[in-house]
């Protein structure tokens, strides 16, 4: 097995690196691949000197190319670092001759002599030398504590190897006199020790969720065993692959208009070029107005699987829309009629079966609608005096929250049946968190109350400064969106209790505006606002990325669709309802994100 470095001990000559070469040694305390290097035996690149072999000093290098080599420039900290990264990935790669040569001509090495050795040892499962290579590791560690710890993971292994060749006396063996004498992890060594239990090697690997003894589980042991040693004398494993991968991913942070899935794998992206969105591959664009509606469009949702869109309006009806998937053109599927106070809210069900429908601050009723044939399933109403403006699905689809600004709270099932209420609660807004018991309901005291209806209990979470005229929760139930009166929009972390941004733009009165997270990973935040615009921010910046302008009045809400990041709705008093997408022709650059700063905001 090649293991840049076995077999020979470190040398004090300042010509040592180059005896080192064909090891992939470097003068320098350097680290090592974590792919673990071949032998000669196994290397398909035909390495000329393997690493057991005792090469003379230089290893036939000349006297004219050490004395070329010593009148070299010094590499810096940096440019060696440069050199072992690349030699990693080249390893990785099985090029192991040109790994050699790099080496050879830098003067650096892979990794420490001593961690070259370990990497061998512990690859043949030859775990006796591998224990006694920690000791020489000892001196070069900053914890040298993490002996035990290394130790203790050598001889898991050795346990689970022998355990799988049928070894049940050498396993035991090793349980007792090597692994409990540590005296560390002891639930571990418990869980050891049912494995003695196995009938056969595939219930072993299956109950230790192992790989089994190999190649395989032995470079998962050293990837493990390498974050106890110093980079300088082993490197992480796929150092290079992963500084790419943070490059990238930090690009895609930075960049303002970043819509699209998130994918991991260099493979997807280009290393030659920077990260760079078009704004017009951003839903800022009107592609559909719909006129349907005949006053005042009050409310818009789109469904949780992002195929319908529900708006509500003054004129008492309720529109679903289909939306096409391909096209994402939205066309007419039915009207759900008899709102008197009109509509004001809206709600689908988890599964998108049902929508409930709420009216304004005078209106006592609500209606749970079935989507799928249009009927009318249930009209609730408790009391001619109430107020029902706001409602909240709990997670298992089978009851609902509702309440309002006069001082009713109510839970209750799919018939509109009572099953618990909580009196003297005035009702701004509702949501229902995934725990499926608690209820944040934002009141008249400029706060966001925590209500628990199986204990009844109830917590502050939010306290605002001015009234609180809508909330949305993030899909993680981490984050609220509050619209807060004459403020504007705030960000709130449930979880801390804390204000974390204030978004500036939007203008805000004392009309209830509902705004939503969205795209990808809701990076996204959009607002409708009172000077007749939609607003839409990155969710880490305070500062509007896009001002959308069409509707001619108060745009009273926004919806982002879940499933197509590219597509978001807005209702507004003007009596329409405007799609929003990417720019309606793209050329192929722009498609590939690369034509247009993403910094650029046009308004």
């Amino acid at each position: 097995m090649q293991s840049n470095g076995a077999g020979q001990e470190p040398e004090s000559s300042e010509l040592s690196c180059l005896n080192s070469a064909q090891n992939g040694e470097s003068s320098s305390a350097g680290g090592s691949h974590s792919n673990g290097l071949l032998s000669n035996a196994d290397n398909s690149n035909g390495v000329g000197t393997s690493n057991g072999s005792s090469a003379g000093p230089c290893s036939g290098t000349s006297s004219s190319e050490v004395g070329s080599l010593k009148k070299k420039k010094r590499l810096s900290q940096a440019e060696e670092d440069v050199i072992r990264l690349i030699g990693q990935h080249l390893h990785g790669l099985g090029l192991n001759q040109t790994v050699d040569l790099l080496m050879q001509e830098s003067g650096c090495r892979l990794e420490h002599p001593s961690a070259s050795k370990f990497r061998n040892h512990v690859m043949e499962g030859e775990w006796d030398k591998a224990e006694n290579d920690l000791n020489e590791l000892r001196a070069l560690m900053h914890s040298p504590n993490a002996i035990v710890r290394m130790k203790f993971l050598l001889l898991q292994q050795k346990y689970l190897e022998y355990l799988e060749d049928g070894k049940v006396l050498e396993a035991l063996q090793v349980l007792r006199g090597e692994l409990t004498p540590l005296k560390y992890n002891t639930d571990r060594i418990h869980v050891l020790s049912g494995y003695l239990m196995c009938s056969h090697a595939d219930d072993l690997r299956a109950k230790a969720e192992w790989e089994g003894k190999g190649t395989a589980s032995r470079s998962r042991l050293l990837d493990k065993l390498q974050t106890y040693l110093p980079p300088s004398v082993m490197l992480p494993p796929r150092r290079l692959h992963t500084l790419l991968r943070q490059a990238v991913e930090l690009q895609r942070d930075r960049c303002l208009y970043h819509n699209t899935k998130l994918d991991n794998s260099l493979d997807s992206v280009s290393l030659l070029l920077d990260h760079v969105c078009s704004r017009k591959q951003f839903p800022c664009y009107t592609q559909q107005i719909l006129t349907e509606h005949c006053n005042e469009v009050w409310f818009c949702k789109f469904s949780n699987d992002g195929t319908k869109l529900a708006t509500g309006s003054k004129d008492t009806t309720v529109i679903i829309w289909q939306v096409d998937p391909e096209s994402h053109q939205l066309k007419l599927l039915r009207t759900l009629e008899g709102h008197a106070y009109g509509v004001s809210y809206l709600a689908w069900s988890p599964d998108d079966t049902y929508l409930i429908a709420c009216g304004p601050d005078d209106c006592s009723e609500l209606w749970l609608w079935n989507v799928q044939t249009g009927e009318l399933r249930t009209k609730m109403s408790q009391s001619h005096e109430d107020s029902l403006t706001s409602v909240a699905w709990n997670p298992d689809g089978k009851r609902f929250v509702a309440g309002g600004q006069r001082g009713q709270f109510y839970q209750c099932d799919l018939d509109g049946n009572l099953l618990d209420s909580w009196e003297g609660v005035r009702v701004q807004c509702l949501w229902c968190l995934s725990d499926g018991r608690t209820v944040l309901a934002s009141d008249t005291h400029q706060r966001i109350r925590g209500y628990n209806f199986e204990d009844l209990t109830d917590r502050n979470i939010v306290q605002e400064d001015h009234p609180i005229m809508s909330f949305t929760v993030s899909k993680n139930g981490r984050l609220a969106l509050l619209n807060v009166a004459t403020q504007g929009v705030h960000l709130w972390d449930l979880q801390d209790r804390v204000l974390v941004r204030k978004y500036q733009g939007v203008t805000q009165g004392f009309y209830t505006i509902h705004s939503c997270f969205g795209g990808h990973n809701e990076d996204f935040i959009a607002s409708g606002s009172e000077d007749h615009k939609v607003y839409i921010w990155h969710r880490r910046g305070e500062l509007p990325i896009a001002e959308l302008t069409g509707h001619t009045r108060t745009v009273n809400c926004v919806s982002w669709n879940p499933a197509i990041p590219g597509l978001m709705a807005s209702a507004s008093d003007d009596g329409t309802v405007r799609i929003w997408g990417p720019a309606p022709f793209l050329d192929s650059q722009e498609t590939d994100g690369l034509s247009e700063n993403c910094t650029n905001m046009d308004s």
